[in-house]
């Protein structure tokens, strides 16, 4: 059976704030906080470099709840627990935020948000001018 990996659920990737909190991972710690209502290749790549900058560590990834989202935040949370590099999971809002980062003390907290919003409008612009033409 060489190179097939057995079946995983991702979902069982995703974890409550309260699951979170008593979490203890065996690697450092990095969070990385984003919206990823879509989810694109450059996701990926930015998750995998984080991931070996930060030396392997445990990536826990916060999907932020967003206005006008595609996707909601579940669903959100279901494609994001699907990337192998990704261990963990959970839905939360800045408030739990707060918490997890006073509670598990991340190696380092990575904010996506900002370059998730700018791809975003990119892509509104993008299918606007395919319709235009």
């Amino acid at each position: 059976m060489g190179g097939i990996r057995p079946r995983v659920d991702t979902r069982s990737k995703i974890l409550s704030v309260k699951q979170a909190l008593l979490l203890e991972p065996a690697r450092p710690l990095v969070l990385v906080t984003g919206c990823f209502d879509i989810l694109r290749a450059t996701h990926i790549r930015e998750l995998a470099e984080i991931r070996t900058r930060s030396g392997a560590a445990t990536l826990l990834i916060a999907v932020l709840p967003l206005a006008g989202e595609l996707l909601d935040q579940r669903s959100r949370a279901e494609l994001v627990a699907a990337l192998q590099m990704v261990d963990y999971v959970l839905t939360a809002d800045h408030e739990d935020l707060a918490k997890i980062i006073g509670a598990l003390h991340p190696l380092e907290n990575v904010a996506l948000e900002p370059a998730d919003a700018l791809r975003i409008r990119q892509l509104i612009e993008h299918v606007h001018r395919r319709q235009s033409s």
